[in-house]
């Protein structure tokens, strides 16, 4: 069976990290000239961050980059700037670079906000747009910082085509930014939806299932093959409805919702600590947080939270 796409809902997708709307200019990563012209603009801005969190301007969310001069002084490095793109609204060019300091240290520079990402989103005082922008350049610099060195011979790597690649002067090996693509499914049975609690998640908190696809499969295969592992059912039709960047650190989750074939759950490895079938009553409950237990679904931020309420309004 193929993937389709699904029956569409009449309502605005929620989650973040989806709204992208920088111009990437791929055909000008190569033009050092030109990339040297955009990082020389007075109107530049430079996503900063550590190993773990971003480095924001202070109070101010309608800016996510520092100008280049003070991303320099807070220790970026010129040689490693990564090109994210022109602003389509007032072309102005965004970089992201990475610092060497501390989280602790950055938290003493005065004008400067730490922040995690996956926080930054759930408060929602940024709009869709830069968060989505930050979740390239939190993945990019992700992939810099521990791709350092070559996979193939080991000495230290450089960057190129503005941060989409690494060469390797020595091997003359080329390094290519990684995705990894997930699949995160809401299998149901009539009018229930499976859902699990991996130990990771908050106290009370219910998902979908989902995992890593492996090499050499489908993406109806990745859904099958993770919810028999982890569940212990068997998946029949499989439709492929939606997809979100997740840069966590790197990851494109693929949504899916598939027809359960069987119903016995048996929790067959270490991903769940909890696994059920909730009616659409109880789900409901887990929405409005009103359920007796009070268990409740992902926040709204997740293509984990748009599968199930698309799933709860899709009353025929």
């Amino acid at each position: 069976m193929t993937a389709s796409a699904g029956k569409p809902h009449d309502r605005t997708p929620v989650m973040n990290f989806i709204d992208n709307r920088l111009d990437r200019l791929a055909i000008r990563r190569s033009d050092a000239d030109w990339i040297k012209d955009q990082l020389s603009r007075s109107d530049t801005e430079v996503v900063l961050s550590t190993s773990n969190r971003l480095v924001l301007p202070a109070d101010d969310p309608s800016r996510i980059g520092l100008p280049l001069g003070r991303a320099v002084e807070l220790g970026a490095d010129l040689e490693e700037m990564i090109f994210l793109g022109l602003d389509n609204d007032g072309n102005r060019p965004y970089f992201a670079a990475t610092t060497p300091q501390t989280d602790e240290e950055m938290e003493a520079v005065a004008g400067v906000r730490v922040i995690d990402l996956r926080t930054l989103a759930l408060e929602a005082e940024y709009s869709r747009e830069h968060l989505s922008a930050l979740s390239q350049a939190r993945a990019l610099v992700h992939w810099h910082r521990t791709h350092r060195f070559c996979s193939r011979c080991g000495k230290p790597t450089k960057l190129a085509e503005a941060g989409y690649r690494r060469d390797c002067p020595s091997c003359e090996g080329q390094h290519f930014p990684r995705t990894d693509p997930c699949v995160i499914m809401l299998i149901t049975d009539g009018d229930r939806a499976l859902l699990g609690r991996p130990s990771r998640l908050a106290e009370g908190m219910f998902t979908t299932l989902a995992g890593f696809m492996e090499p050499g499969e489908t993406i109806e295969q990745a859904v099958r093959r993770e919810t028999f592992e982890e569940a212990g059912i068997h998946v029949g039709d499989v439709r492929l409805l939606s997809n979100q960047p997740w840069p966590f650190p790197a990851n494109l989750m693929l949504g899916c919702h598939g027809d359960a074939l069987s119903s016995e759950i048996s929790i067959g490895d270490d991903e769940l600590e909890a696994c059920r079938w909730c009616d659409r009553a109880e789900v409901r409950q887990m929405v409005e947080g009103s359920h007796p237990l009070g268990h409740r679904i992902p926040p709204a931020i997740s293509i984990a939270h748009e599968l199930i309420i698309g799933w709860l309004e899709d009353v025929k």
